[in-house]
């Protein structure tokens, strides 16, 4: 099995196996699941800190409003009422507006950190250092864990547009986000090894060889579009001639006849 050690720009993600005769269709799909569904566990576990902190999401209406326009506009959180955590509330207020404040009380806010902290060991990049490969099976067992927490936490279930709720039944609204730029779509996602790209069209084994222990660093990234291959392929750095002449120091130096 070739490893992978797969970054996206300098920074390390995770560890993957693959035999190479693997498709790069196929392994690029695949990394780019495991990519993918690791920032959601990241999404999750974030959301849920607030959870156990505030309690569920307000709606819409309801966020950033004062006590005084709630009540002037005559707003009720219906889904409030209804989704009480186990064993009581913990009134906590949200300075962001975003949540209703109800927390849950102590034992069941510790049951939601424990499990944010197993999820974010399995998909952690010290598991790079740890040498340990990183599936999508150990990944969807993470959303799994943290899907179990807040059903005990929460047995009547969370809001529709809390995006905890979302996220589980992969609705989230990502678009405008910052969350939304780290996404990267299958059918536009390419791997690249040692400056090359690895084209869907070919095998592993055709860019690594027949060894199926070698171990490679890929990087993973969006499609470029094509002005911004342009773009790079006119960069200085992309002109080996100027390279040449940075390094020996007679950059941008202007030859004149005598």
């Amino acid at each position: 099995m070739v490893l992978l050690h797969v970054k996206r720009g300098d920074e390390s993600q995770f560890l993957l196996q693959a035999p190479g005769s693997t498709e790069l269709e196929e392994l690029t799909v695949q990394v780019t699941r495991v990519y993918n569904a690791r920032l959601k566990v990241q999404r999750v576990c974030s959301e849920m800190e607030e959870l156990a902190e505030h309690g569920i999401f307000l709606p819409p209406n309801m966020q950033g409003l004062t006590d005084d326009q709630i009540e002037e506009l005559k707003l009720r959180d219906e889904w409030g009422e209804k989704c009480v955590p186990s064993g009581g509330s913990v009134f906590k207020k949200d300075d962001i507006g975003r949540r209703n404040g109800q927390a849950p009380n102590e034992k069941m806010k510790e049951v939601l950190k424990k499990t944010i902290e197993e999820a974010r060991a399995i998909i952690s990049k010290k598991q790079v250092e740890a040498g340990v490969c990183v599936t999508m099976e150990m990944v969807k067992d993470a959303l799994d864990q943290l899907r179990g927490a807040v059903m005990i936490v929460y047995p009547m279930g969370l809001p529709p547009y809390d995006p905890i709720r979302m996220e589980f039944e992969n609705k989230e609204d990502l678009s405008g986000t910052q969350a939304g730029l780290n996404v990267i779509e299958e059918s536009e996602a390419q791997l690249w090894w040692a400056a090359k790209e690895l084209r869907r069209t070919k095998k592993l084994s055709d860019y690594v060889g027949k060894n199926e222990k070698t171990k490679i660093i890929a990087k993973i990234q969006q499609k470029l579009e094509e002005n911004d291959d342009d773009s790079c392929l006119n960069s200085p750095w992309a002109d080996n001639t100027a390279l040449k002449r940075h390094f020996h120091g007679v950059k941008d130096i202007k030859w004149r006849p005598r």
